[in-house]
């Protein structure tokens, strides 16, 4: 029997007796499933607020309606863990059968248990941290779909992607501009923008001046930002995972760029009590106020393989050699194939769509077909002197054979 209190979402009550309410039921599923899936409460959170999913809706015997907001992330942590999912009730530190139908089935629960208590272990020891999907929750495609972590085993070696939400439960048909990234390597991309942001003193002292105005506290942030940026490879993996996760609000992966948003009113927050007082979630009034970091980056196939590329001064330690317009112009010839080949749209569509004529489309799409050490050698800025953007485009006609291209392009 209910002993009074309102029923968590996937119940209600009728005649003081928890009943299963069949379409919260599957909504409760679902976010056990995702945690399995995404292995973070956070990403979890940003994930189920972009499918829309929000809180039980309760109405008082008054009338008064309330709930249906997003889930936070204090909430989501108590429903991974109510035994009453599993038709029990507990009382103390015990649990006993209850009277009412489970909605979790126990390998679901010991799953999501598990998850909890190696994350648990995780945060307390810092360990497999840099084994995990580092960016899960926050990813999002051109399209505006999030972006999950999914893996794959190839010659006995596992490799880690993320892909947009379409493909992970259709098809590259259903889905045509969906994504799929190499997971290594767009985690590192996020972590060395932001770490030459926090390097870049002008550009905290501005993203800060909101939440710090007192001038000698936002010149002491500054300097923590230097710092952080300077020691960030210092921090053990469950630090550097607890100050991302909570100082990036999302990340779109765009055709030739990454946008990273970041919360300053978080960082600030980061930056005044250090790795070890990271806030559970950034609750800010402003929490919409994000800064945008921008990286270059053209994400390409190479064989079966994706690449990605970067180019241009935003990341820490790299070198400049890529021609960011070269590697955009590759990356679009591949985008622009992708398309063609789905059968989203025609030769003429996509010329009328990019505004553009449709001669220049069939220019453009003919690099989709160079030979993959070409594509490789501009990925990695080794062209010849004198091969650019402009040249690829506008010269002789390129020959269907490998050959007769590095012949021409002066590869051979």
């Amino acid at each position: 029997m209910w002993m009074g209190g309102y029923p968590p979402l996937g119940y209600d009550v009728l005649d003081r007796k928890l009943i299963v309410n069949e379409t919260e039921a599957e909504t409760v599923r679902h976010i056990l499933r995702r945690y399995i899936v995404l292995g973070s409460v956070h990403g979890l959170k940003v994930d189920l607020e972009a499918d829309g999913i929000v809180s039980k809706v309760r109405v008082s015997q008054s009338g008064r309606r309330w709930g249906g907001r997003p889930l936070a992330r204090g909430a989501l942590y108590r429903m991974l863990q109510n035994r009453i999912y599993l038709g029990e009730i507990a009382h103390k530190d015990k649990s006993f059968p209850g009277d009412h139908d489970a909605i979790v089935d126990r390998d679901l629960w010991q799953a999501v248990q598990h998850r909890l208590a190696g994350n648990r272990i995780d945060r307390r020891t810092g360990g497999n941290a840099r084994g995990r999907s580092l960016l899960a929750g926050l990813l999002f495609d051109g399209e505006g779909r999030p972006m999950t972590p999914s893996h794959t085993n190839k010659n006995g070696a596992g490799y880690r992607y993320y892909i947009s939400r379409g493909l992970s439960t259709g098809t590259k048909a259903s889905t045509p501009q969906g994504r799929r990234i190499p997971a290594a390597e767009a985690d590192r991309l996020v972590v060395d923008r932001v770490r030459a942001f926090l390097a870049d003193e002008a550009q905290v002292f501005d993203a800060i001046g909101k939440h710090a105005a007192d001038l000698a506290e936002r010149q002491r942030l500054v300097g923590r930002a230097g710092e952080l940026a300077k020691t960030w490879p210092e921090l053990s993996p469950a630090e550097a995972l607890s100050i991302l996760r909570a100082i990036v609000a999302g990340i779109d992966i765009l055709a030739a760029e990454v946008e990273v948003h970041l919360i300053p009113a978080a960082l600030c927050d980061v930056l005044r009590n250090g790795p070890d007082g990271v806030p559970a979630a950034p609750a800010h009034p402003d929490h919409g106020a994000y800064l945008t970091l921008s990286v270059p980056a053209a994400f390409t196939r190479v064989g079966r393989d994706v690449r990605m590329v970067l180019a241009g001064p935003n990341t820490m330690g790299r070198g400049n050699t890529p021609d960011p317009s070269l590697i955009k112009l590759v990356a679009k010839a591949h985008e622009l194939n992708e398309r063609l080949t789905a059968g989203e749209m025609s030769i003429t569509e996509i010329a009328a769509s990019e505004g553009v004529h449709r001669s220049y489309i069939g220019r453009v799409l003919r690099l989709a077909y160079l030979a993959p050490e070409i594509t490789e050698a501009i990925l990695d800025g080794r062209q010849p002197p004198g091969l650019n953007a402009k040249r690829l485009l506008q010269g002789r006609p390129l020959p269907p054979d490998w050959d007769g291209q590095r012949r021409l392009l002066g590869f051979s």
